[in-house]
């Protein structure tokens, strides 16, 4: 059964960018279903979200700033939205909070201790280490986002085969062992793109629809078992070439450039070299010539990439160029 969750997002943390906003929205519906979303700290400079945020019926808070230090006010009310739901909602068994803020800390422990699963996500260089040690899981906004392909499809009405192909790996990427039932992998789909119909891509039936995506792109491989029809990521398509010293800089601009375009400017070491090996999974800093990857990132800095710096707990971060 799919969890029921409540997404709460400080616009701050993540960026306030379309993109970045929608890579979250898809990574909780692949989970389950957002029955409420709310988004806080919004001013007229996020204006690009309005029609993601009303597609997704989320609830506005707008930032509300007083006093000499011009603070905030959208934490506690994040806490008192979150607490208010977890009691007067039962429908609710999942909760994600959208930011690495230490002072959740508190509010994840009392969901927690409701029975609520809390998912945590957050820029890298914003998360507190209590914060994600507090959640029942944690992820990094960068590995949400990394490797994503932007397609049309994302602003338009029409799904063709071609997109419908990258939802499938996508969401069996999420999947435990990456693989599915087909019945379940529709059911996400259509939490994804509501839009989606095996019809509008020229097919009576969704298997017939799962055998012409198999045969064409390869990305995928379909079994029967008894009366069940069973998704599972193909392993060998998924192979890819091997990071030389000729191509590892070339690599590495793209990746940057990705992060740059989701309102990245900063990213620690550690994300950017998982995001290598998502693409590259048998990476290491000897193929390219260097024994550390702390090499490897002084080189790009000569390159113009990038440039080093630690911040006040004198951990380096990634400044992209």
């Amino acid at each position: 059964m799919a969890s029921h969750f409540a997404l709460f997002v400080d616009l701050e943390n993540c960026g306030g960018k379309k993109s970045m906003l929608m890579d979250v929205i898809e990574r909780v519906k692949i989970r389950g279903d957002i029955l409420i979303g709310k988004v806080y700290g919004y001013t007229d400079s996020y204006s690009d979200l309005k029609e993601t945020l009303l597609s997704n019926t989320f609830t506005v808070v707008p930032s509300l700033r007083y006093g000499r230090n011009q603070k905030n006010n959208s934490d506690i009310q994040l806490v008192i939205d979150a607490l208010d739901v977890a009691y007067r909602n039962e429908l609710i068994d999942s909760f994600c909070i959208v930011s690495g803020d230490s002072d959740y800390v508190p509010l994840v422990g009392k969901l927690k201790s409701m029975g609520k699963f809390v998912l945590g996500i957050s820029r890298s260089e914003a998360a507190s280490n209590v914060f994600m040690n507090a959640c029942s899981e944690f992820q990094f906004l960068e590995s949400v986002a990394s490797g994503k392909e932007r397609s049309v499809s994302e602003v338009s009405d029409a799904l063709t085969l071609s997109d419908v192909n990258d939802l499938i790996v996508t969401i069996l990427r999420e999947s435990e062992g990456g693989e599915m039932l087909a019945s379940e992998v529709k059911s996400v789909l259509l939490r994804l793109r509501p839009n989606f119909s095996e019809k509008s891509v020229g097919f009576s039936t969704f298997g017939k629809m799962l055998a012409k995506l198999a045969e064409q792109f390869g990305s995928f491989e379909m079994e029967s078992e008894e009366y069940s029809l069973i998704l599972r990521l193909n392993q060998a398509y998924a192979a890819v070439e091997q990071l030389t010293r000729d191509n590892y800089v070339g690599v590495f601009a793209r990746i940057l450039s990705a992060y740059k375009e989701d309102g990245f400017d900063r990213v620690n070491p550690s994300i950017l070299k998982s995001a290598v090996q998502a693409l590259y999974p048998d990476f290491t800093e000897r193929q390219i010539g260097l024994r550390r990857f702390s090499d490897v990132l002084r080189t790009l800095e000569r390159e113009g990439l990038l440039r080093l710096k630690t911040d006040e707990g004198g951990n380096m971060l990634v400044h992209i160029l």
